[in-house]
């Protein structure tokens, strides 16, 4: 048999089929549901998976408010920011990101799962999160999926 007869495939952003993904966030774990959406952002899931190319598909989470969190973690864990500036240290829990941005916990949580370079900021873009059960991408007739196949 000829050795050679046998090449892997690497795919360019000419040759990647990209989707349109709903899923509904309704219920979901935060933790289990977000690297379920890192891995359909980055491809991983598709038989051609190239790490160096985007050849992942695009994702629409709704109903980002009704995520839930195991434990005492939405009362208990706090996340910092900081400025750079003397007193410019910033806390807030994951109760109260909810109440004021409730996308913002699924967008973090997707984002330090990427990889960070450009590639990775590429893909966030491909990231779409709404609060409620209503998006504007009805156009791109997005595939509605169940989570528990990927």
């Amino acid at each position: 048999m000829d050795s050679l007869s046998y090449k892997t495939a690497s795919l360019n952003t000419a040759s990647v089929q990209k989707q349109w993904i709903l899923i509904d966030a309704n219920g979901q774990i935060l933790g289990r549901l977000v690297t379920k959406i890192a891995k359909i952002l980055r491809g991983k899931h598709k038989t051609g998976f190239t790490p160096h190319v985007d050849c992942g598909d695009n994702v629409i989470v709704i109903n980002a408010e009704k995520i839930r969190m195991t434990g005492k973690k939405l009362t208990d864990r706090v996340h910092f920011t900081y400025s750079g500036y003397p007193g410019g240290q910033k806390s807030i829990t994951p109760a109260e990101l909810l109440k004021k941005h409730p996308t913002r916990m699924i967008e973090w949580a997707v984002k330090g799962m990427l990889p960070k370079t450009k590639l990775g900021r590429d893909l966030f873009r491909n990231l779409k999160a709404y609060a409620g059960d209503q998006h504007p991408h009805g156009a791109q007739n997005p595939i509605t999926i169940d989570l528990e196949k990927i």
